[in-house]
């Protein structure tokens, strides 16, 4: 074997595919910035609706130019509550037809134009002032790098044809027969499985196919291959969630799965059809040319892409179409594959996956999200509170839910923070960064109400076991505080969840109002002192008390402030 040119085909490939995928990441990145909130809002038009979820699912996969980010959103979102699971179930139809646009972008006759493109796009990207002009300069940068990244790839392949030990290799893998379809479409999956991108295992099938290393057929079959391999992203992003969203993952990789097999039991007929359209359109079938006869390699390259394309579309759509009215019972079939659990699940942090750092503008909605429950996480502890002080004894069992309540606040806005952090980090559009530190803001603002009020039992705690308590005028003050405060911070969170940054106003007002009746209470208080009807002890645990809900005030009024993005 001549290892030089081994070396060589080796070095374009790698070479290609990396800058291929890069394409891909930047093309990403330049359509999510440009779209805006945009993508947000097509997210919010989900219902129950399968059509309309179908719909959501094209797009947003379009957009975002991956149906394993998109799969891994949606797992996210069931996790979270924000989606149910026939939402999802749409959804993922949906996203395996966006999925099918990369094909159909390398079908375009621009595969020469890919160095300028890249390069002209880059001077905007790098020097335009504008945000807007500079992410639609990434975005055609982006296919720039794609038809460059499949050139590269293409030109490597060349040299396989002249070397026999690849050409005995890949005879052993021709779509001829039943067995062959199956045995190339366990090698995509296999493939895509590993490297975890269906659209890098479309770039080296396409590069593949499209120098005559590989038949048209074959590359259909990897193809079938690669959307089964695709499930394992989504599946690997459920491992930790909540049942709901495991069922979601599991009705991704059955949905891939079963389509797959029936497809191969029809694979002779469809690959005819496909191959007698592309003939009727492009006056060529790609089951009857070869490279070596063609004469025009670009011609011969544009029509087996467009035959790849047109396969995978057609495989796609034709299993949406059959499995869309059977989404109620592909639903109940995971429901059974995956059943309940005997204790009550709580959806948490874990489905802030690591890809949903590729879509800033949906991440940082989720991240949101994430910052409004621990709102209601708070309110939570503001109603432990109240029934352990309402208790002549405290109920150990409420202490202990108050405690932990806290700790895993910590946890979650630790998480949070390192999330947003590795966003940030990141190019992210402006108004993503703004929000991005909004959100750190707000979550350690949470954070420290819910210190403050495991402080405050934690006073109580110790008052009891001194042998004190509080006078009947005191308790009641205080539970009147307490009530005044719990509904101040829901009145702040529940305009975060309304996206009402006008709050401000109204918090200012009522937290003004808030600090007056402290000011009363301690007046009182010291007045109480000076008749001597207090310990030291008993006058400092219920001054502490005091300080403890006006910190909590004045942390709820910062979220308000960030909220109104107010420094």
């Amino acid at each position: 074997m001549d290892y030089k040119l081994l070396f060589q085909i080796l070095s374009e490939v790698i070479g290609g595919l990396g800058v291929f995928l890069l394409g891909m990441k930047y093309m990403s990145e330049g359509l999510q910035t440009i779209s805006g909130d945009r993508l947000r809002k097509m997210i919010s038009l989900i219902t129950n609706n399968r059509f309309m979820g179908v719909l959501v699912g094209v797009a947003v996969t379009c957009i975002v130019q991956s149906s394993s980010v998109t799969t891994v959103m949606v797992v996210g979102f069931v996790n979270s509550g924000i989606m149910t699971l026939m939402q999802a179930i749409g959804v993922i139809f949906g996203a395996n037809i966006g999925t099918t646009i990369t094909g159909w972008i390398l079908v375009l006759k621009i595969g020469k134009y890919g160095l300028p493109m890249l390069g002209i796009a880059a001077f905007f990207f790098l020097f335009s002032k504008r945000e807007r002009l500079r992410y639609i300069g990434m975005a055609i940068m982006g296919v720039g790098m794609v038809f460059f990244g499949l050139e590269l790839m293409k030109n490597g392949f060349k040299p396989i044809r002249s070397l026999p030990e690849f050409a005995t290799w890949f005879q052993a893998f021709q779509a001829t027969t039943y067995l062959g379809v199956i045995k190339c479409a366990a090698v995509g999956c296999i493939l895509t499985m590993i490297v975890q991108s269906s659209s890098a295992t479309l770039g080296i099938t396409i590069g593949l196919a499209s120098t005559g290393v590989i038949e048209f057929q074959t590359a259909a079959a990897l193809v079938m291959g690669e959307n089964i391999g695709t499930t394992i992203t989504a599946w690997l992003a459920s491992l930790g969630t909540t049942t709901t969203a495991k069922r979601a993952a599991y009705a991704h990789v059955l949905f891939n799965v079963i389509g797959t097999t029936w497809f191969i039991a029809m694979f002779p007929i469809a690959i005819k059809a496909v191959s007698a359209l592309i003939a009727k359109q492009m006056g060529h079938n790609p089951l009857e040319i070869n490279i070596d006869s063609f004469g025009d390699d670009d011609k011969f390259a544009q029509i087996i892409t467009a035959g790849i394309a047109l396969t995978h579309t057609s495989f796609n759509v034709a299993n949406v179409l059959v499995f869309l009215p059977f989404a109620g019972l592909l639903g109940k079939l995971v429901t059974k594959l995956v059943p309940e659990k005997s204790k009550k699940e709580i959806s948490h942090l874990s489905y802030l996956n690591v890809r949903m750092l590729d879509t800033p503008s949906l991440g940082i909605v989720q991240s949101m999200d994430e910052v409004a429950e621990m709102g209601r996480h708070t309110e939570k502890m503001f109603g432990f509170l109240r029934d352990i002080v309402a208790d002549d004894k405290p109920n150990d069992e409420l202490v202990k839910k108050l405690f932990h309540r806290e700790e895993v606040l910590d946890i979650v806005q630790k998480e949070i923070t390192e999330f947003l952090g590795n966003m940030l980090s990141g190019n992210v559009p402006h108004d993503v960064a703004i929000a991005g530190r909004q959100q750190i803001r707000m979550a350690d603002e949470y954070e420290s109400i819910s210190d403050y009020l495991a402080n405050i039992l934690k006073l109580r705690i110790k008052l009891d076991k001194e042998g004190l308590s509080f006078t009947d005028q005191e308790n009641n003050e205080l539970m009147e505080l307490h009530d005044n405060v719990a509904d101040y911070v829901k009145m702040i969170t529940d305009s975060i969840n309304a996206g009402m940054p006008e709050i401000i106003s109204k918090a200012n007002t009522n937290g003004d109002m808030i600090t007056h009746e402290i000011k009363e209470l301690r007046s009182r208080h010291l007045e109480r002192v000076g008749q001597k009807t207090t310990t030291p002890l008993h006058s400092l645990i219920y001054t502490d008390i005091l300080n403890c809900y006006r910190r909590v005030k004045d942390h709820a009024l910062n979220i308000a402030e960030a909220l109104a993005g107010e420094k």
